[in-house]
């Protein structure tokens, strides 16, 4: 009888040994097929971008020069010009949208994230994010236009920044109030052992070890804006003048790019490329700039904690 076991026994174990063995290497046939499809899909992504921008940088590079950067456009089929007030009104139009649009995304998703719960009123909240996310652009131009342009009685910067707030908010507090639940709750737990009020947790322990994420989903948001153009034609107008005030129309790139490119004049199309190219390389600086402080921010924050 110990012999018949003892053979059982080896037999059960080399049965193991083989599914074990069979179970790793389908496991490792598994990885290698997910792997491979990941990379393929990363290629596929970056084929389309990667031609887009050579397409952008080979016609549009033509075109960068000082006076270009710096000028004012010139008349409809006539050569030369700039798009020195585009640029000024990109850059205004957008800080300001980002100075409206930032501090409510950011203050909203903590609220969301800290404070509120799961109640009907945060729920709603929550749910009115997704649909503004999800709403077509010039949506908010319609709404911007009807409150700011009409009662205003002018085109102006108010308006072009309201209705790109009104893009940023949702995506910022989405990425806030998301990556504030990640924030481990020991962290939490230790300032209300210590008898720190919440509000003062919130503030200084949970929002600073969050300040790395919540800055890029602001980056995420000023990516999104910049680029917006529908909004702009029902809010700021467009103008071939520099900057004059607050309550005038002035000029952007995505509304210098869109006129240039709908002349039939071969100038005013390689003009428009290379504005394109100036607005990418315009929103990789401040992307990279506003990473680059997430990081030394983050940095900091570890240190602290």
């Amino acid at each position: 009888m110990s012999e018949n076991t003892e053979k059982q026994e080896r037999f059960h174990r080399r049965e193991v040994q083989r599914a074990m063995v069979k179970n790793a290497r389908k496991a490792k046939i598994i990885d290698k097929i997910v792997s491979i499809f990941a990379i393929a899909c990363v290629i596929l992504a970056v084929i389309p971008l990667t031609s887009i921008l050579i397409e952008v940088i080979k016609n549009g590079i033509a075109a960068f020069n000082w006076d270009f950067i710096t000028g004012r456009p010139s008349a409809i089929g006539r050569a030369g010009g700039g798009i020195g007030p585009a640029i000024q009104g990109t850059l205004i139009v957008v800080g300001l949208a980002t100075m409206i649009g930032a501090p409510i995304g950011i203050l909203t998703g903590i609220y969301l994230s800290e404070f509120a719960g799961n109640g009907p009123f945060p729920n709603g909240v929550r749910f009115f994010n997704e649909v503004m996310t999800g709403l077509p652009s010039v949506v908010m131009g319609i709404v911007g236009y009807i409150l700011i342009v009409l009662t205003l009685g002018s085109f102006s910067v108010w308006a072009g920044a309201f209705s790109l707030s009104l893009i940023m908010i949702p995506i910022v507090s989405r990425v806030t109030e998301e990556t504030i639940k990640i924030i481990p709750n020991s962290i939490r737990e230790a300032g209300h052992a210590l008898g720190i009020p919440k509000w003062k947790i919130t503030l200084f322990i949970t929002f600073k070890s969050a300040i790395s994420g919540i800055l890029t989903g602001v980056v995420l948001s000023i990516a999104r804006i910049a680029g917006e153009t529908a909004p702009l034609i029902m809010t700021i107008l467009g103008t071939s003048l520099f900057f004059t005030g607050f309550n005038s129309p002035v000029d952007a790139l995505p509304l210098r790019i869109w006129r240039l490119s709908s002349q039939p004049y071969e100038s005013a199309q390689t003009q428009a490329w290379g504005a394109a190219l100036f607005l990418i390389m315009l929103v990789l600086v401040l992307s990279v700039a506003l990473r680059l402080l997430a990081q030394r921010r983050g940095f900091a924050v570890k240190a602290e904690i």
